[in-house]
């Protein structure tokens, strides 16, 4: 990648996003998303930080719609990112959300399989998609919860 930045699609995810930048020793930039009048649903307004010229790490927690993301990566690709990727937690995928991501311009869509994915789905996303299992974070923590020992060291804490 060049010069990655991590991109929070929300400011609801900042915290957790700077985390994950900071374990790739990367700067991290901000979505601003506002909600107008009655509307339900956000705009993206402001990009808070530079990706100009940057490959670039969209994280949030899930993808429900993709409608989040889709903005985020507009924003990001309009401000000038060079390739962009997009990591979550659990890819819900409802809705148009697989329609959405495949028309993105992303270069890969990095998930875990704490939702399970259809044949269809994937097939959808190809080789865009990459799942990545929790199995063995989770066959730890129940390891460490029978022997007594700490899960919270896993973490740093």
């Amino acid at each position: 990648m060049k010069d990655p930045v991590v991109v929070a699609a929300d400011l609801g995810f900042a915290k957790k996003g700077r985390n994950f930048a900071a374990s790739l020793d990367a700067p991290i930039a901000f979505v601003e998303k506002r909600r107008s009048g009655n509307d339900a649903r956000p705009a993206a307004l402001t990009l808070i930080g530079n990706v100009e010229d940057r490959d670039v790490i969209v994280v949030d927690d899930e993808i429900d719609t993709a409608g989040s993301l889709g903005q985020a990566v507009k924003l990001v690709k309009e401000k000038g990112a060079r390739d962009v990727y997009a990591v979550c937690v659990h890819p819900v995928f409802s809705e148009k959300a697989i329609e959405r991501l495949a028309s993105l311009p992303l270069k890969k869509i990095i998930t875990t399989d704490t939702v399970p994915i259809s044949a269809e789905k994937q097939e959808k996303l190809a080789d865009r998609l990459q799942v990545l299992s929790v199995a063995p974070l989770l066959g730890e923590v129940i390891r460490r919860a029978h022997e007594g020992r700490s899960v919270g060291e896993m973490f740093n804490e």
